[in-house]
C-alpha cells in the first residue's frame, strides 16, 4: 500500500475523476435541496408521508443493494475489466432516473406518492450501480498512495464545485428554465422550471459518465488470478473481517448525515428563517470556496500530521465552527461562518475516508486473494443513501412534529416559531452532535498499521 513509484495517473484522467464527481455532485445536491420542496410544496404530499417515502426507499436498498453489489463484483466484460464499463452501462438510466424523480403525474395525492415510490425505487438501482465506478475507481488506476491521494484531491474539488453549483447555481437554473417569478420561495407555480432543471441534471449526468469513461484507466489487477464467483456470505465475511472498512463505513454515515443536513437545511434556513431563499446562494458559495481551498491543502496536511490526525482534525473544525450559529442562528455572519468550517470539515472527511477506501480494498486483497472493490464501493454506497434516508424522515418527520405548512409559502407568509427554530436546531447542534460521533469513529481508523498486520500475517503462512 505504500509502495512509492513514479506516477501512471496522468492529468486527464484527474480531469475525468473531476468531471465525473462534479456532474454527479450537482445531481447529488439538487436532489437533496429540492426534492423536499418538490414532494412536499410541488405535489403537496403530507411532510410524514413525504419521510416514508424516503424511509421506504431505504429499506429498498438494505434489501437489494448487498445482492446488486455481489452480483456487480462477479460480472466479467470482455475487456476483463471490473469497474470502469459500469461508466458506460449506467450512465442514461441514471440521468432518466433524475428526471423521473422531478416529473409531476398530475394523478392524485395517493397516486403521487405510489409512483414516487417506483421512481425511487428505479432511481435507488441506477444510483447503487453508478457508484460502483464513483466509489472503485480509485483504487484501480495504480497501487501508489500518493497517486490515489492525488486522485481523491481532484475527487474532492469534483465534489466542491458540484456541491457548490448543485447548491448555488441551482436556483440561477431554474430560474433560467422560468422558476421563481415574482416570488422568492419556490411553490407549487415552480413544477415546469424544477422538471426542466431536472433534465438538464440527467444530460449532465450522462456527459460525466462519458468523459469519465473515455479517460480514465483501469490498472490495478487482483494478483491472484482466482476468477471463482463469490456468494453474498462469504463476500461479507471477508469485508467484516476487515476492521478498517467497518469503522470507515461508519464513517462516511456520520459524513453522509452532516452533508445531507446541510444541503437539506440551508433552503429551508434561507426561506423560513432568514425570509429570503436567495441568501442560499451566498451562504454556499463561502462554503464552496473553503472547500475548493482544502481540497488542495488536504493532501498536504496528511502528509503532514499523518491519516488519523488529520481526520480528527476535520470534525474538530466542523464541531468548533457550529457553535458560533448555535449561539445566533438568526444571523447571517454565523451562518457563513458555519458554512465556512463544514465546507473546510466535510472536504477533509470526504478525502480521507476515500482514500481510506482504496487502501482497505488492498487489505482485504492480502487477507484473501481477492480483491473487492466492486463491492467496497457497492457498501459504502449504502451507508451513504442510508444516511441520507435517515436525515430525510427525520428532517421531515421534525418539520412536520413542529407545524410546518406548505401552504403558507404560497401564501407568502412566514412559518411558526417552533419550525424556525427545528430549522435552526437541523442546521446547528444536531450536525454538531453528529461531528462529535464521527471524531471518535476518525479516532478509531488505522489502515497502514492493518495493512502493515496483513502483510506481515501474510509473510508468516508463505514461509
Amino acid at each position: 500500500m505504500k509502495e512509492k513509484s513514479k506516477s501512471i495517473v496522468k492529468f486527464s484522467e484527474k480531469l475525468g475523476f473531476l468531471s465525473f464527481s462534479t456532474s454527479t455532485n450537482i445531481v447529488f445536491n439538487f436532489k437533496s435541496t429540492y426534492y423536499k420542496f418538490f414532494l412536499t410544496s410541488i405535489l403537496m404530499i403530507n411532510p410524514v408521508a413525504a419521510s416514508n417515502i424516503a424511509l421506504i426507499g431505504a429499506i429498498w436498498d438494505i434489501i437489494n443493494d448487498p445482492f446488486i453489489g455481489v452480483w456487480a463484483n462477479n460480472v466479467k466484460f470482455k475487456s476483463r475489466e471490473k469497474v470502469r464499463p459500469w461508466l458506460l452501462w449506467i450512465a442514461v438510466p441514471y440521468g432518466l432516473g433524475m428526471v423521473l424523480l422531478f416529473t409531476d403525474f398530475h394523478v392524485s395525492e395517493r397516486w403521487d406518492i405510489i409512483l414516487a415510490l417506483i421512481v425511487f425505487f428505479f432511481y435507488e438501482i441506477a444510483n447503487t450501480l453508478r457508484g460502483i465506478p464513483y466509489n472503485g475507481m480509485g483504487a484501480l488506476v495504480s497501487r501508489d498512495d500518493s497517486d490515489r491521494k492525488s486522485i481523491n484531491a481532484y475527487r474532492s474539488l469534483g465534489a466542491c464545485l458540484g456541491s457548490g453549483i448543485g447548491a448555488v447555481a441551482v436556483p440561477m437554473i431554474v430560474k433560467a428554465f422560468g422558476g421563481l417569478k415574482g416570488h422568492s420561495v419556490i411553490n407549487s407555480s415552480d413544477s415546469p422550471a424544477i422538471f426542466r432543471s431536472a433534465i438538464f441534471m440527467g444530460v449532465l449526468i450522462v456527459l460525466g459518465c462519458l468523459w469519465h469513461y473515455f479517460t480514465v484507466h483501469e490498472r490495478v489487477k487482483q494478483v491472484s488470478d482466482d476468477e471463482e464467483k463469490i456468494g453474498i456470505v462469504e463476500t461479507y465475511k471477508m469485508l467484516f473481517k476487515c476492521k478498517s472498512w467497518v469503522r470507515n463505513m461508519l464513517y462516511i454515515m456520520s459524513y453522509g448525515v452532516s452533508t445531507c443536513l446541510l444541503t437539506s437545511s440551508i433552503t429551508y434556513y434561507c426561506a423560513y428563517v432568514l425570509n429570503n431563499s436567495s441568501l442560499a446562494t451566498p451562504i454556499m458559495a463561502v462554503y464552496l470556496v473553503f472547500s475548493i481551498i482544502f481540497s488542495v491543502l488536504t493532501p498536504k496536511i496528511d502528509t503532514k500530521l499523518g491519516r488519523k490526525k488529520t481526520m480528527i482534525l476535520g470534525a474538530l473544525v466542523m464541531i468548533v465552527g457550529k457553535i458560533p450559529f448555535i449561539v445566533a442562528p438568526a444571523s447571517v455572519v454565523m451562518a457563513i461562518i458555519n458554512a465556512a468550517t463544514a465546507g473546510i470539515g466535510l472536504t477533509m472527511t470526504f478525502i480521507m475516508f476515500n482514500t481510506n477506501r482504496n487502501a482497505i480494498s488492498d487489505i482485504v486483497e492480502v487477507e484473501n486473494g481477492r480483491r473487492l472493490d466492486t463491492m467496497v464501493s457497492t457498501a459504502d454506497n449504502l451507508v451513504s443513501k442510508i444516511a441520507e434516508a435517515i436525515v430525510d424522515k427525520m428532517f421531515l418527520v421534525a418539520l412536520a412534529a413542529v407545524g410546518f405548512s406548505a401552504q403558507l409559502a404560497d401564501q407568502g407568509l412566514m412559518q411558526n416559531a417552533a419550525t424556525q427554530n427545528m430549522i435552526n436546531a437541523l442546521l446547528g447542534w444536531i450536525p454538531g452532535l453528529v461531528a462529535v460521533v464521527m471524531l471518535l469513529f476518525a479516532a478509531g481508523i488505522d489502515t497502514q498499521k492493518e495493512y502493515n498486520e496483513a502483510m506481515a500475517a501474510k509473510g508468516k503462512e508463505n514461509r
